[in-house]
């Protein structure tokens, strides 16, 4: 019952995270992804030393690996069987909640290493997903998001509010469309809360990305 974490950093993956505790899995490491140059997180474009301090809040190591878009799925199997050899691990959780396709590939890739792919979100309604994170005590900000959204609204936390505030503009509660991505900074299962500053904002292929480090 052992599991590795697909842990992008955001709302979803933590989520997903204590939803499988509390189904009676226990946590062991942490997976992510960086870009080809090993600095920022492939999805999120979160720097590595704030996913190294995530990891050190939840008191578990996390294992990086480098990649581009195409040769992604290879080097994620390659990188799943890496840590099957290190760590007494039977399944892998993810954060999808209800595109079939993420599906499809988290159960291909999980296989290939002999493992069970774990979707704890999976089917929910996304708003209340939201709901509940927050009533959790998930604290998350928004770290990267599109053009219809804009850069004002990265550092921006997720409340009840702004949830409403985002559904009032035609945007996915959740995100899940790609809207936008989150950073978790606190949640009752970190033993300390990581504190972040933006030290300026970025565009990139049309997309907005808050440029983080940690407080000293």
């Amino acid at each position: 019952m052992n599991f590795l974490c697909s842990w992008s950093g955001g709302k979803d993956s933590c989520y997903a995270f204590y939803k499988a505790m509390q189904l009676g899995y226990k946590p062991t490491v942490l997976l992510n992804v960086m870009n080809e140059f090993g600095d920022r997180s492939r999805s999120h474009g979160i720097p590595k030393e704030v996913l190294q301090a995530q990891a050190e809040a939840l008191n578990l190591p996390i294992h990086f690996f480098s990649s581009t878009w195409t040769d992604y799925e290879a080097k994620y199997i390659e990188n799943l069987n890496k840590i099957v050899e290190t760590f007494p691990i039977s399944h892998a959780v993810f954060g999808d909640i209800d595109i079939e396709s993420h599906r499809a590939w988290e159960e291909k890739v999980s296989a290939a290493a002999n493992l069970e792919a774990i979707l704890p979100l999976w089917q929910g309604n996304r708003k209340q997903l939201v709901l509940e994170m927050i009533d959790a005590g998930i604290e998350a900000i928004i770290v990267s998001c599109n053009q219809d959204l804009g850069p004002d609204f990265l550092g921006e936390t997720i409340t009840n509010d702004l949830v409403e505030q985002l559904e009032n503009m035609g945007i996915d509660a959740c995100g899940e469309n790609g809207e936008f991505h989150t950073l978790v900074v606190n949640a009752p299962f970190f033993k300390n809360k990581v504190e972040v500053e933006i030290e300026n904002k970025s565009v990139s292929s049309n997309y907005n990305f808050a440029n983080l480090k940690l407080k000293n």
